[in-house]
């Protein structure tokens, strides 16, 4: 049953590539994507209809307050949560439309998160971790991973694990390990968030250094009106939809 999933998810990726491309070359495309969830008070909806577009090479900083569904419009693109409607494309191939393994598979090779809980592998070393997902990808560049641990201040960290690490520590090597695989699209909820300031601007310069490199596309989270300053585009969740300009 996994081979024939695998071989669903090629065709349709392949087929979703191509109408997609014929169509536009966003690397992020989102229409029309709704989602609610049950509470004890009865079915709050949480994305009302959003609709967003990514070109290669954008950065856009997704901003709202809290409970407006950032995060949950995050986790439906890295295809971590199922959307009860809409179509999200990424480098041409429909999330919505593939199984787990595919999107698996599209966490691993296409896009990258860094996500507020850190994730790191409990019983790597820093330096494992970072390299993971690259490694997984078949894209480790020594030269590349060398760089991010200077600029990222993991030098003297990276034979320890991660509970012998701070909070921030932790996300700064979360930080490297999603830029290391230079994705086509980075994910960012709230990267900053247990960062100094100085750092901060340091994934800022990172990440925005990987976008002009790459010409991926870098979609972030975030509650500073300061780091989103620095991004080309800032958008407003509201009310379950994207507050027009």
């Amino acid at each position: 049953m996994k081979c024939d999933a695998t071989m669903d998810d090629a065709a349709r990726t392949e087929r979703s590539a191509d109408t997609a491309g014929q169509a536009d070359a966003s690397v992020l495309r989102v229409i029309g994507l709704k989602k609610s969830y049950m509470t004890p008070q009865g079915r709050v909806a949480v994305l009302k209809g959003v609709d967003l577009s990514l070109d290669a090479g954008a950065s856009v900083a997704l901003m709202g307050e809290s409970g407006s569904g950032k995060s949950t419009l995050l986790h439906l693109v890295a295809g971590l949560d199922d959307a009860e409607d809409g179509e999200i494309f990424v480098d041409g191939v429909e999330v919505t439309g593939l199984s787990d393994f595919g999107r698996a598979a599209l966490r691993r090779e296409t896009l990258a998160v860094v996500f507020q809980q850190f994730n790191l592998i409990p019983s790597l070393t820093i330096r494992a971790n970072v390299a993971f997902q690259a490694r997984l990808a078949g894209r480790f560049d020594l030269v590349w991973q060398e760089e991010l641990i200077r600029r990222l201040g993991l030098e003297n960290l990276l034979e320890r694990y991660p509970e012998q690490l701070s909070g921030g520590q932790q996300q700064r090597a979360a930080i490297g390990r999603a830029l290391a695989v230079r994705p086509r699209l980075l994910l960012a909820d709230e990267p900053t968030g247990n960062l100094d300031e100085a750092t901060a601007d340091d994934f800022m310069e990172l990440a925005l250094d990987v976008v002009a490199a790459t010409g991926c596309a870098f979609l972030m989270v975030t509650h500073s009106a300061r780091l989103a300053a620095r991004l080309e585009r800032q958008v407003r969740l509201s009310a379950g939809v994207i507050e027009k300009p």
